[in-house]
């Protein structure tokens, strides 16, 4: 980090604007960013809301278009915030708000989601958590009447969505779930809530209970019968959704058979390791062995906290001597339990000024008691450091250089995840997973990466199915489809069945997500060869990572014009 501090610009100035704008069209996301004086509301769901938030995104763009870069920071700002704006104007323009319903971020959860990162220290917290709760139902209205207006117009989403989301709002609306046990153990630091608050916090979660109730009559009573049948969103649309989580156009067809043959290699190495682990075993025989062994399981979501926490710091300890410079307030990340049992396993970016540090979350699904240090290490690496916490605290941290555009919201999945799978591969290169046993689960997740750009591409393209010479656990006649797809993913990963269905039921949802992973990876590693390349002898891999996460969380073909200047 640079530290003289940068005098702002014009195109700074919007870029901004922008951040102030979306945070009050959309206070969840402020929430996100650790903005509090929107935390009592929600924004409008509804499709006027959807309205306003285009009509900002086209006039902010109209400003950029029209400012001209004094530097290279804004020529990146100007780039990359352009072409934000302009993939989510695209969406808007296709309608895909009135069909914007999937098992993992969507309103649906979004709704319910942002209570996690609320403050709850004190009374006044919690004051604001029941006004929050209290206009959770007007929150959930706006949504059904999007939905609806979709179903007017024949936009709508899939089926297998919809009933999944209905079954989600079941365990949220229990009267062991989310609404009735948050509400329940509220408690300051000082001490008790007020009679009177108490009340107000246990009649407010009690509204939004009823109102999520009602969001899933309507999704299993109205939308459900009129769904989509098919799963697949097609070509144009996974084209569009594609640049969206990239921030790059990539040639589809070039990258679902790289996939494959990608996906193949991946398999090779294991079964390579495999043999290392327990000589002549197959893949499926050394990860059977390595199940049996107790010194590499835990037992309980505490013993699975506490592990997280410990391998994470020890992570931060040694590589903040050695290999990175990470200041100090970078240095805390929390890991944490979720209150959720969907299955995900995720990420969340400090505040602004590291009030609430950066989190790593482990959503646990029901009924799950048991975990594998073996499988998970190298999820540690990906979430934390260097991986994800590292590279998006650093652009928090970079004020100097950075707008609040470029620390707080830029950048796309491509990016941060292809940056976690190329974290992963550079552990393995820092020695931290000689274990075999621990390099065979990296290679499990890189494998599961893999195999999701051959599935998503082919579910929403439509693609044949493979092949029985590929050898890739899964083979007939026909085209990808939801069954084919979840046969071929018990095939490629090892890990519950809760976890496996979950993560297809999401790739079917969220169309172009899961490939950004792999496909990022893809695209940072070519960026670092290719400096290689230009730089011959000069070239510093320490180096070229400062240089590239100072840049901040940008597009991935931002990032590659960046580079390249």
């Amino acid at each position: 980090m640079t530290d003289a501090t940068r005098t702002p610009t014009p195109i700074d100035t919007i870029a901004d604007a922008w951040v102030d704008t979306l945070a009050e069209l959309e206070p969840t996301l402020a929430t996100y960013i650790g903005r509090s004086e929107y935390n009592d509301r929600f924004g409008d769901y509804s499709p006027e809301g959807q309205a306003r938030l285009a009509e900002a995104g086209r006039a902010t763009l109209a400003a950029l278009q029209a400012a001209t870069p004094v530097d290279d920071i804004d020529a990146v700002t100007q780039d990359d915030l352009s072409r934000e704006i302009q993939v989510g104007l695209d969406l808007h323009e296709t309608r895909w708000h009135l069909r914007d319903l999937n098992v993992i971020a969507s309103p649906a959860q979004d709704i319910r989601s942002v209570f996690d990162l609320m403050p709850t220290d004190t009374t006044d917290d919690w004051s604001v958590v029941s006004t929050r709760l209290a206009a959770v139902p007007g929150a959930v209205d706006g949504y059904i009447e999007t939905l609806r207006t979709g179903m007017a117009e024949g936009i709508v989403p899939a089926r297998r969505q919809v009933l999944e989301v209905a079954t989600q709002i079941a365990r949220y609306t229990a009267d062991t779930g989310f609404f009735a046990t948050f509400a329940g153990d509220a408690a300051p630091a000082e001490g008790q809530l007020p009679a009177s608050l108490a009340r107000d916090l246990a009649d407010n979660a009690n509204a939004a209970r009823v109102a999520y109730d009602a969001l899933a009559e309507f999704l299993g009573g109205e939308l459900a019968p009129v769904a989509n049948e098919s799963d697949a969103v097609g070509r144009e649309h996974y084209a569009l959704h594609s640049r969206r989580f990239l921030g790059a156009t990539i040639d589809l067809d070039e990258t679902y058979e790289w996939g494959v043959e990608e996906l193949a290699r991946m398999v090779a190495e294991q079964e390579s390791i495999a043999n290392e682990i327990l000589p002549g075993a197959s893949v499926e025989e050394a990860v059977a062995f390595l199940e049996k062994d107790a010194s590499r399981k835990l037992v309980g979501t505490d013993a699975l906290q506490k592990w997280m926490q410990e391998t994470s710091d020890r992570a931060v300890a040694e590589l903040g001597k050695s290999h990175f410079d990470i200041a100090e307030p970078i240095r805390k990340l929390e890991c944490m339990i979720a209150p959720t049992k969907e299955g995900g396993i995720y990420y969340t970016g400090p505040t602004d000024d590291f009030s609430r540090p950066g989190r790593m979350w482990w959503s646990v699904p029901e009924g799950v008691e048991e975990f594998d240090t073996w499988r998970e290490l190298t999820t540690v690496y990906h979430e934390g450091v260097p991986g994800h916490h590292l590279q998006i605290a650093q652009a928090v941290y970079n004020r100097a250089q950075l707008n609040s555009y470029r620390r707080l919201l830029g950048g796309t999945s491509g990016h941060a995840e292809g940056w976690a799978l190329y974290a992963e591969r550079l552990m393995q290169q820092l020695g931290y997973l000689d274990d075999p046993a621990d390099r065979l689960g990296m290679l499990d997740g890189q494998r599961m990466r893999a195999a999701r750009v051959v599935l998503d591409i082919g579910v929403h393209l439509g693609k044949p199915r493979l092949d029985a010479s590929s050898g890739l656990s899964a083979s007939g006649e026909g085209t990808w489809d939801a069954a084919y797809a979840l046969e071929f993913m018990r095939g490629n990963v090892n890990m519950p069945d809760e976890f496996v269905s979950f993560e297809v039921n999401r790739y079917l949802g969220w169309p172009g997500q899961a490939p950004s992973y792999k496909v990022g990876q893809r695209i940072w590693e070519q960026l670092r060869d290719e400096v290689a390349e230009r730089e011959g002898d000069a070239f510093s891999i320490k180096q070229f990572h400062k240089r590239a996460l100072d840049i901040g969380g940008v597009g991935l073909d931002t990032l590659r014009a960046a580079l390249s200047r």
